[in-house]
């Protein structure tokens, strides 16, 4: 009809020419889902099927160590989020952990004659426990946002020891140095996450109650820092990382974008500190130093840089590989145990591996773990061609 705008549709392919090129995209909103492919959405399936029934068959002893695996996660996408995608380089990512989990620890902690503690419910405290360093992150990132490279580390990496001081004089809230206090209670509707639950007539110990439950959260906070990455915020992230000036040029904020990032990221350090500090059982401020923001470099760096599968690889590689390096002390022979009867002891090849790991894969492999597996897929979808 006269006056009205054309309203052409692309062609949609047929299901079966789908089925036979799962890679043939009509629009840009299929080439952009999360599970744009049969295989991504298959073993993404199955992986969670695998996560969902492995609580029900493992010891004890290795449902904590995966549990621990989905909390470093978690803190791991937060980190991505400000240092892989945003290209703001954070060596405070300890600060954060350590402030969301004495934020937890007071508001869902039992006082005693020491600390301070308001035994609020899960529901509470584990989302200020994000709020509360989101806001502290909201503070701090003007300043780092004048920054960049060296400088912005350097400032980051005062907020650590700035932090540490301050845990350490707030003994009303921490409990002091070498003393502590105790974690928040993960207590939903007067249900304790942490405590032996019956599931289904299924008699679970309170470790895998708690890893079912760290399990979905980090599957929740997984697809919401995947779907933040495809949006225009994760363009915009992605525009500043790869050059700033440009970006600016181009019109995209430059400080509210490194500001967006640094909130984010804050508050998955956070929630992941909430978390953490349940693990531990009991929290000192000595708990929040530089090796745990190392661990969580580690984290994105061996994993992979911008990209949330990564930071799931790297959290599964940095949490195991000390239990693999102490499994192998029994068969190599320089290794010796925490006594220190070997040429080098455990806890000293652990930091060496860490060391060498992170190098390696900056030199030869910048995008992790995760990367090599990209090159792998892509050698064996062309194989047999090179090209």
């Amino acid at each position: 009809m006269t006056g009205q705008p054309s309203t052409t549709l692309a062609p949609k392919a047929s299901r079966a020419t789908r089925r036979g090129r799962p890679e043939l995209y009509t629009d840009y909103r299929a080439d952009q889902a999360i599970w744009n492919t049969p295989a991504k959405r298959f073993w993404t399936a199955a992986l969670v099927l695998v996560g969902l029934y492995l609580p029900f068959t493992l010891s004890r002893d290795l449902t904590g160590l995966l549990t621990l695996v989905f909390i470093y996660a978690i803190g791991g996408i937060g980190l991505n989020l400000v240092t892989g995608y945003a290209g703001q380089v954070s060596l405070g990512h300890a600060f954060f952990l350590g402030l969301g989990a004495y934020t937890a620890a007071f508001l869902g902690g039992e006082p005693s004659g020491t600390v301070r503690g308001l035994e609020l419910d899960l529901l509470i405290w584990l989302p200020m426990a994000g709020i509360v360093p989101a806001f502290v992150g909201l503070l701090v990132a003007p300043l780092a946002a004048r920054v960049r490279g060296l400088y912005l580390a350097i400032l980051t990496l005062g907020l650590v020891f700035m932090g540490e001081h301050l845990f350490k004089e707030a003994r009303t809230f921490t409990g002091g140095p070498g003393v502590g206090r105790a974690p928040a209670e993960p207590v939903v509707f007067g249900y304790n996450l942490y405590a032996r639950q019956t599931i289904l007539g299924v008699e679970l110990p309170r470790e895998s109650v708690f890893y079912l439950f760290c399990f979905a959260l980090m599957i929740g906070m997984a697809i919401l820092a995947r779907n933040l990455a495809r949006s225009r915020w994760g363009r915009a992230f992605a525009a500043v990382r790869d050059r700033d000036i440009a970006a600016e040029v181009m019109g995209v904020p430059l400080l509210r974008t490194k500001t967006l990032a640094f909130v984010l990221s804050s508050f998955f350090a956070g929630i992941a500190g909430a978390l953490l500090s349940v693990v531990i059982g009991r929290i000192t401020p000595e708990n929040w130093n530089l090796l745990l923001s190392i661990d969580f470099l580690a984290v994105i760096l061996i994993g992979g840089i911008a990209t949330i599968s990564g930071s799931l690889i790297g959290a599964a590689f940095v949490v195991l590989l000390p239990r693999g390096v102490e499994w192998a002390s029994g068969y190599v022979p320089f290794i010796g145990g925490a006594g220190g009867s070997g040429f080098i002891s455990v806890f000293q090849l652990q930091g060496i591996l860490f060391g060498a790991l992170i190098v390696l894969f900056i030199v030869v492999e910048p995008r992790g773990l995760f990367g090599m597996w990209l090159r792998i897929r892509n050698y064996w979808k062309a194989w047999p061609f090179s090209y």
